[in-house]
């Protein structure tokens, strides 16, 4: 009898997550399968919005000059109230951009998809297979047992250490280990619409994005890369959403900024937004991520976002667990972090979203001019800019330093320094002590890089860093791998109490 392969870890699904994934674990030199059901990339776009701090895991994994030519600038977006009148603006921190990376970008996903998978085609470590789904799996003790079947109908099975299941929303490997998703309180039917628009209907368009916070029919409108507009329409209680994904339904829909003249229907398709979390992150060796383990409505393009986040936060765990960095109980605390930083985010951001889409939505028309009324007033009839990145929240649970400090569980910048590279282009990933250079530890344990940012090569060029450190009152942070603050530090002796607490969590 033929012997299963066995890899270190093995990924259902090959979309974005997937792909990222596989990406991550595959330059940390482990061995990895991945297997999707589709052969190649879905060719028609889905997630249309993405943020710096996925440009920052794309930096990681050596992308982003290949995909740069598929984003632009997310413009603002406007909200405009019962009567037509702006009460609401929303747009991107200004200049210099704390992550490097334009704060808020539209993209096309499918190229962007290919430039992943390209990527980790260039690892050996990383075996791929596409036209194959998962028809049950078994865990043991120590390992994952995956029974396959190709669509030629060929049947194989292979195990693995640990696996990730990116599978989407119906995820199979959800269904098969038996996790339930709570229901956050949002079901909706929308008209998802995506137009590849000529130059006479470009003329008719809004030249930002809008949201239409109208009690008749909220909808909202995304300019995204070139020529591509986006529609996200509500349906009405009654309406069929079959009929309005039809041709002549969605035209009919359009006919307030288009007709069939104006451009060519790239995708219609009718969606339920649902806000629905997975009640568990991880059970046995499976992992939940993606839109495998959370769904939330579209209101602040954070859906791929929040899986890459998922991935990012993931793969460096399971990487130092595989090579044996860190082992026992610090191991099993470890990848526990996972399910419990990353639920209480998502749980948190969607509440947000819901919040934000609550003000797009309202039907009533009384209610919506309060709402509209409540808005201006709060401004004091002047609408002032809200940059998107405001919305969204630090860790708050996990692995972070038990020492209080208001940097603690943010996302940490990534300055661009004097030599014109950003810090880490420069410096790596993995675990890093930041400081001013006011301050510095009396000893660095092995596997924690210490940067100066007040060296003259290194030094940060446009002081985001330094400001970042002014707000939070510290000299020091010490930075995990997924670029989130385990804990900041003002004095010398701080600083060493936060490696001497990290080395602890990861040593016992």
């Amino acid at each position: 009898m033929r012997m299963a392969e066995s890899f270190d870890v093995a990924i259902v699904g090959y979309g974005p997550a997937g792909a990222t994934a596989a990406a991550l674990l595959g330059q940390a030199g482990l061995s990895v399968y991945v297997c999707d059901r589709l052969h190649g990339v879905y060719e028609i776009p889905r997630a249309i919005a993405l943020d710096h701090e996925i440009m920052r895991v794309f930096q990681e994994i050596g992308v982003v000059d290949a995909i740069s030519p598929y984003f632009e600038p997310f413009t603002p977006s406007e909200y405009f109230g019962v009567d037509g009148q702006l009460i609401r603006r929303m747009t991107m921190v200004a200049p210099p951009y704390p992550q490097g990376y334009t704060p808020s970008l539209v993209f096309t996903q499918p190229p962007v998809e290919m430039a992943i998978r390209q990527r980790v085609s260039e690892f050996q470590n990383v075996k791929v297979a596409t036209g194959v789904e998962l028809k049950s799996l078994e865990q043991s003790g120590e390992s994952v047992t995956l029974n396959l079947l190709s669509d030629d109908g060929t049947s194989s099975t292979i195990c693995a250490h640990w696996v990730i299941a990116c599978d989407g929303g119906s995820s199979t490997v959800r269904g098969r280990v038996g996790i339930a998703l709570e229901d956050l309180g949002f079901d909706e039917p929308w008209l998802v619409v995506d137009v590849r628009v000529n130059e006479k209907g470009l003329a008719k368009l809004p030249k930002t994005s809008v949201q239409y916070c109208e009690p008749e029919r909220p909808c909202t409108y995304v300019i995204g890369p070139g020529n591509h507009r986006r529609w996200e329409i509500s349906l009405k209680q009654g309406e069929s959403s079959q009929l309005a994904a039809t041709p002549e339904g969605t035209w009919k829909l359009l006919s307030r900024w288009l007709t069939p003249d104006d451009g060519e229907l790239w995708r219609q398709a009718s969606y339920r937004f649902h806000a629905l979390v997975a009640e568990q992150w991880k059970t046995g060796r499976v992992f939940l991520a993606g839109d495998a383990a959370h769904m939330q409505p579209p209101f602040l393009g954070q859906g791929m976002c929040q899986g890459v986040r998922d991935i990012a936060n993931l793969c460096w765990k399971l990487a130092a667990v595989v090579k044996a960095n860190v082992t026992g109980h610090a191991a099993q605390n470890l990848l526990e972090s996972y399910g419990a930083e990353r639920k209480a985010h998502v749980r948190e951001l969607t509440s947000r979203i819901k919040a934000i889409g609550a003000v797009i939505c309202e039907r009533d028309v009384e209610k919506a001019r309060e709402r509209d009324a409540k808005l201006l007033k709060e401004c004091g009839g002047v609408v002032k800019d809200t940059p998107r990145q405001d919305v969204l929240p630090r860790l708050e649970c996990g692995l972070l330093s038990k020492a209080e400090s208001s940097g603690r569980g943010a996302l940490f910048p990534q300055p661009k320094l004097n030599d014109g590279k950003l810090m880490d282009m420069r410096f790596g990933y993995g675990w890093r002590l930041v400081t001013d250079g006011t301050i510095l530890p009396y000893s660095v344990p092995k596997g924690i890089t210490c940067i100066s940012l007040a060296e003259k090569e290194s030094g940060e060029a446009e002081g985001v860093v330094e400001g970042w450190m002014r707000k939070q009152e510290c000299h020091a942070a010490l930075i995990r791998p997924d670029h989130y603050v385990f804990g900041t530090a003002a004095t010398h002796d701080q600083v060493d109490q936060l490696v001497a607490e990290l080395h602890k969590l990861l040593n016992s």
